[in-house]
């Protein structure tokens, strides 16, 4: 009887939430099904539907914001421009369910391997979504007050001495959050974190905030691998499923338990300017089986710089710095043989006619990821139009970073293995 009850909940909540009844798969042990925020299981999905070509422009404009955030990152700088001048929706783009408080509230959290703390929009909020959690229902909801060792952790902290808080302001994409430091009990598929530190969002501004919070994935102090060490060993992978599939089982799979035995390994390599992005050495690239030329120094890790290749969740299409990029380019399309190249948007290449195209393996120090069509390529839905879904590191931005972006992980199992400082990669189908 109790689970029909269960069921029934969250039935009710799912209609309430927006999403499918067909996407009800509950999250079990320390799995957390995944999916894409403009799925058929999400409520994120636009009420109009786009075509393709505006499909993939808006894309491109959230990705070019998400880039800058992330060059930013490396660079340390507090305010990041947005090119055109104009807000640009840069929300990461795979979301988990998320229990909040006592009793537990539903959100539907972004996954973010490039952030740290966790936000949630929380009653009162301007700015925020109408979903927000309401931290006055929850017993077990406290704010951190100003001397709590947690706020020297954040971000531009201060204290609002009439409440002792801590309190902090950042800037994400091309949003400003502000938040109280707070703590409240978690639960993840079965597993209860008390006392998980996170922001209460109590402003924001612009568009890129996830609507209802974020669940950082990095490697920093208040990231959810440092807040439960001893729960998952600072261990996590995920399969993200394919962006355009119905039918999925993408999964976020929390701790050493049930990760795969088979599974190839790269470094981890450490940035002290930015400890929480997750460095991995890219040594080449293959087009086919023709090694590109690229000239060393487009690739190599240089912490002073912020220089080198990371592995990020909320980018959607891989960018590599203009040399990379245009070597990998160009045998590409001597591999593909059409004479007659177009472009769409920040696409340079492609098609309108079927072709065939060459695998890329990303060459890693200890591990090589090669990449099938899926991975590489985009078609329109009448399946006119064929690009390749890389393009080069935007002008306007620190150039030298290289993004592995989510479009090139789909259908992989990404292994974060932090206390053994190394990543895995498998291939897995989950769409």
């Amino acid at each position: 009887m109790r689970s029909h009850i269960f069921s029934l909940v969250f039935l009710l909540f799912s209609v309430a939430q927006g999403l499918n009844p067909n996407c009800e798969t509950q999250d079990r042990g320390s799995n957390l099904q995944v999916f894409h925020v403009y799925s058929p299981c999400s409520p994120f999905r636009p009420a109009r539907s786009l075509s393709w070509e505006e499909d993939v422009l808006q894309t491109q404009a959230k990705d070019q914001a998400r880039l800058q955030y992330l060059s930013s990152l490396v660079a340390k700088k507090s305010v990041v421009p947005i090119a055109s001048g104009r807000q640009i929706v840069q929300s990461p783009t795979y979301i988990v369910r998320a229990n909040i408080g006592t009793p537990p509230q539903t959100l539907l959290m972004a996954m973010d391997t490039s952030n740290d703390a966790a936000w949630i929009p929380c009653t009162g909020c301007i700015g925020c979504s109408s979903t927000v959690f309401d931290n006055a229902k929850s017993t077990t909801f406290q704010t951190l007050g100003c001397q709590a060792a947690q706020c020297n952790q954040v971000p531009n902290p201060s204290c609002d001495a009439t409440a002792n808080s801590c309190v902090f302001n950042m800037t994400y994409g091309g949003s400003t959050i502000a938040a109280n430091l707070s703590q409240d009990t978690i639960t993840l598929a079965t597993d209860s974190v008390p006392s998980y530190t996170f922001g209460c969002l109590q402003k924001t501004t612009g568009n890129s905030v996830p609507p209802q919070g974020l669940l950082g994935l990095g490697r920093g102090s208040l990231s959810l691998l440092s807040q439960t060490q001893d729960l998952y060993q600072s261990t996590f992978s995920y399969c993200l499923p394919n962006f355009r599939s119905s039918n999925f089982s993408g999964s976020l799979r929390l701790g050493p338990v049930g990760q795969p035995l088979k599974i190839k390994y790269t470094p981890l390599l450490k940035n002290p300017r930015r400890p929480s992005l997750y460095f991995v050495n890219l040594t080449g690239i293959l087009v086919g089986s023709k090694a590109v030329d690229i000239p060393p120094s487009a690739i190599a890790f240089n912490p002073s710089t912020g220089a080198g290749t990371i592995i990020d969740s909320g980018t959607v299409f891989t960018r590599l710095v203009e040399p990379v990029y245009v070597s990998v380019r160009d045998e590409f399309r001597r591999r593909v043989k059409v004479t007659n190249v177009t472009s769409l948007g920040g696409f340079d290449t492609c098609y309108n006619v079927p072709i065939v195209a060459p695998t890329i393996t990303l060459m890693f120090t200890g591990m090589n990821v090669t990449l099938p069509q899926d991975n590489l390529l985009i078609h329109s839905t009448a399946g006119s139009i064929t690009c390749l879904a890389m393009a080069s590191a935007p002008d306007n931005v620190n150039s030298v970073l290289n993004v592995i972006a989510n479009m090139q992980q789909q259908n992989h199992r990404i292994l974060f293995d932090v206390p053994n400082s190394r990543l895995g990669v498998a291939r897995e189908p989950c769409s």
